[in-house]
């Protein structure tokens, strides 16, 4: 299996109120620039989504942005990426991400940034891929969605097998590293999404 080139980025629309997850977002795109891997991540330029593309941009890094046409049309949309793609829906989007990239990484977000990340990681527990999933875990972000997926394990709802899904990375050092070690999944069948 080839090496990881491409990483999708699940995270905010808002800083949040910790100054910490704004620094990942930035360092994330930092690190995924100096490591010559591909960015692709929601294309908006508010919150830890334009931090994270910022970061990537100012380091010289290759960001695809992909957004949905009404929130492009609400000028959210971050005008200097290298590829910015327009998409009919969110699930078009969400689809469209799956499609490029090789891993993906969740950092803190709200209810937009845990459906894809919960939605990822169901895909990979139906067999539709076995593209790695990082949860970069600042200031102990995950832990709420991490003690979720126990209640779910514990109520009998999902099997114990659903922890090695994805991995918890402790910052963004943690996940340049760990991306670093990985390589790609089987592609995925993006028809049956």
């Amino acid at each position: 299996m080839p090496p990881i080139t491409t990483v999708a980025v699940f995270c905010g629309a808002r800083p949040g109120c910790n100054p910490a997850y704004r620094s990942a977002a930035i360092a994330l795109g930092e690190a995924i620039a100096h490591a010559g891997m591909r960015l692709v991540y929601g294309g908006g330029r508010v919150g830890l989504m334009g931090a994270l593309a910022d970061g990537a941009v100012n380091a010289g890094g290759h960001v695809v942005g992909i957004i949905p046409e009404f929130l492009s049309a609400r000028e959210l949309a971050h005008e200097g990426l290298t590829r910015q793609i327009v998409t009919d829906s969110m699930h078009t989007r969400k689809r469209r991400m799956f499609e490029l990239a090789d891993a993906f990484v969740a950092l803190p977000g709200g209810l937009g940034t845990l459906d894809e990340v919960v939605e990822i990681i169901t895909w990979r527990q139906l067999g539709l891929h076995d593209k790695p999933i990082l949860l970069c875990d600042v200031a102990n972000s995950a832990a709420p969605l991490l003690a979720l997926l126990e209640a779910a394990i514990t109520c009998g709802f999902a099997q114990a097998e659903a922890r090695d899904l994805f991995e918890r990375t402790d910052g963004v050092a943690a996940t340049i590293a760990r991306l670093r070690q990985l390589q790609t999944g089987r592609e995925g069948e993006a028809a049956r999404l």
